[in-house]
């Protein structure tokens, strides 16, 4: 296994030194019809060499060592002792990682300074998903590839006040809407929970979207486009552009724990729109034609609401707070099922992407989202604007996973596993 010059390794272990001496939840849902890839039982872990990354030398993963930081950020606060992710127990614990964190907040900004950071602090390990067994003689199914989609964040005009077809509200989160994480009460179920809201002392299911949309639960703090709208609660959050020019952002706050239900696949279903046509752009062009009435049909199909939070857009070069509570940065975070992967580990992905054919770069782990399941199952995050929408709606590409795990974690999984 190729490893860092030694020089290389030797100026962050100084640095590390003395750094160490110096020192004391909304999903975005998924683009319209791309399901999720079926999910497999378990992962299996392969020691890489950093030549197994096609492509690896010619790129400067700055972003992805900015967006690492900010995941440090939040490891700081938790103790040392516990799990980096409760579900994924191999991976460590915090203690583990904060060798990482330190060489990577002591790097000095250059070329080749970001790879030298992720090549002294990290070995690459390979990810395969296993499957049911098919037969006895062939065994488990292995699965060397997983499902890379996109998503993005909308810029959409609101206004203030209904009117003037800007008739569809965006709702704060309802003060009877509550979600249990089933973590607390079991640890086998940590990264589960439910949404409900209490009825005679037991937990309901909440009301489905055409009741929400019939009965108003939740304050409307401002009103769009019923295209627009519907399409940013499939993002999951978005950047609100008002008449008098001011902008902030609606983040997602909650949904109502219903199941997610393409209305691109309904289409497909019933014959009105084509396979290849099921695009975003493809599905609005529908519903303009169609109108108001029909739209509002359509829209019930899919059963789950998001509910949405104002916030100040603090800085306009981030995206809204992934599921693991850090800003997005675009083209550098990815978001993925915490079942299987944890919240802020650095995950170098080979794929085909719209415009940039043959592209591989290191994403790190900052989000979750209802159609994210499976040990392989990735959604970009692009960024915000006409670029970013284009290219998310029509990313769906089969990617190679390989993770970057601190060398001790890395070696346990490669004890740990089973002969071949």
């Amino acid at each position: 296994m190729s490893r860092p010059s030694s020089a290389r390794l030797a100026a962050l272990c100084g640095a590390l030194a003395l750094a160490a001496c110096g020192r004391s939840e909304p999903p975005p849902d998924p683009v319209e019809d791309q399901p999720p890839a079926a999910a497999p039982d378990a992962l299996s872990f392969t020691l890489a060499d950093w030549d197994a990354m096609s492509r690896w030398d010619e790129g400067e993963p700055d972003a992805a060592l900015s967006a690492f930081r900010r995941s440090c950020d939040r490891w700081s606060l938790r103790d040392d002792q516990e799990p980096v992710s409760a579900a994924a127990p191999w991976a460590g614990t915090i203690a583990e990682w904060r060798g990482a964190c330190v060489a990577a907040e002591m790097a000095i900004e250059g070329p080749g300074a970001a790879r030298a950071v992720f090549e002294a602090m990290f070995t690459p390990v390979g990810l395969t998903a296993i499957g049911p067994a098919v037969d006895e003689e062939t065994g488990p199914t292995r699965i060397e590839t997983g499902l890379l989609t996109g998503y993005y964040e909308p810029e959409l005009e609101v206004r203030s006040r209904r009117g003037g077809g800007f008739t569809y509200p965006l709702r704060s989160r309802p003060d009877d809407l509550v979600t249990v994480s089933l973590g607390a009460f079991d640890d086998a179920l940590a990264g589960r929970s439910v949404v409900g809201r209490v009825e005679n002392g037991r937990l309901a299911p909440y009301a489905v979207r055409a009741e929400i949309d019939a009965e108003g639960p939740g304050e409307p703090f401002a009103w769009g486009r019923p295209i627009d709208v519907f399409f940013l609660q499939i993002q999951g959050s978005g950047r609100l552009v008002y008449e008098d020019g001011r902008t902030e952002r609606a983040a997602f706050a909650a949904h109502n724990g219903r199941p997610y239900r393409s209305i691109g696949r309904e289409l497909i279903e019933r014959g009105e729109l084509e396979a290849h046509a099921a695009s975003k752009a493809g599905i609005e062009a529908w519903l303009n034609r169609a109108g108001p009435r029909a739209a509002r049909e359509l829209f019930a199909v899919n059963p789950r609401y998001v509910f949405f939070g104002q916030e100040a857009l603090d800085d306009p070069e981030l995206g809204p707070r992934g599921s693991a509570g850090i800003p997005l940065t675009p083209m550098a975070s990815l978001a993925v099922d915490p079942l299987f992967l944890p919240h802020g580990a650095p995950v170098w992905l080979d794929a085909d992407l719209p415009e940039a054919e043959g592209w591989a770069g290191l994403l790190i782990a900052q989000d979750s989202g209802g159609a994210i399941t499976g040990p392989l199952r990735g959604d970009l995050f692009y960024g915000w604007g006409e670029t970013a929408e284009r290219r998310a709606g029509s990313t769906r590409s089969r990617a190679s996973w390989i993770l970057l795990l601190p060398h001790a974690v890395a070696e346990r999984l490669a004890d740990d596993a089973p002969p071949a």
